[in-house]
């Protein structure tokens, strides 16, 4: 219920000028995460960060502290940064290059686990790229990001119960593919 406190309290916030370096300083790692999720190409990743950071600077003067949080803005931002660069760059999620891991085995003794430990991340980087639109998208901001359900509904134009029934359901069937493809 919106209430005369209410109103004033939204009035004094919206006067009170963003601290946009705590901002970006903050978020930029989720938001490089989340194209990390969504593209697993590091490169990529860092490039489309830096492009949602110079679209978001641009367009600060823009931004309506009573439309969105700052985060919540961004994501926004970056989710169309995302959809414009997989439409001006013909590029298929599925067929992006994975990120390879260029690190150096510790010793002899941890070949093994470093090994199980790469067909484990590549199984999973699979898993996510087979994922429909939608899902991958919400886990890469629920995972990747660190956004809150809550966080990601007001990104997405979802209710927050429907995000998480979506997640659930997402990594239930991720949980089941990821059991079947280990089997084989």
């Amino acid at each position: 219920m919106i209430n005369q406190t209410n109103i004033l309290q939204a009035l004094r916030s919206m006067r009170q000028p963003v601290d946009w370096n705590a901002v970006y300083e903050s978020e930029l790692p989720r938001i490089y995460n989340y194209f990390l999720y969504k593209v697993c190409n590091r490169e990529l990743a860092e490039d489309l960060s830096a492009a949602t950071v110079e679209r978001a600077w641009a367009a600060r003067s823009k931004y309506n502290l009573l439309v969105a949080s700052p985060s919540t803005w961004l994501f926004g931002i970056a989710r169309n940064v995302l959809r414009e660069n997989f439409r001006r760059d013909k590029i298929i999620e599925n067929k992006i290059e994975p990120i390879r891991d260029d690190e150096q085995l510790p010793s002899a003794l941890d070949v093994e686990e470093n090994f199980q430990e790469q067909q484990s991340k590549s199984l999973l980087r699979a898993l996510l790229l087979e994922l429909p639109e939608r899902e991958h998208d919400l886990i890469a901001l629920k995972y990747g990001a660190g956004l809150s359900n809550r966080e990601i509904a007001r990104a997405s134009g979802l209710s927050e119960s429907n995000v998480g029934t979506i997640l659930h359901r997402a990594v239930a069937n991720l949980r089941k593919e990821w059991d079947e493809r280990h089997e084989r």
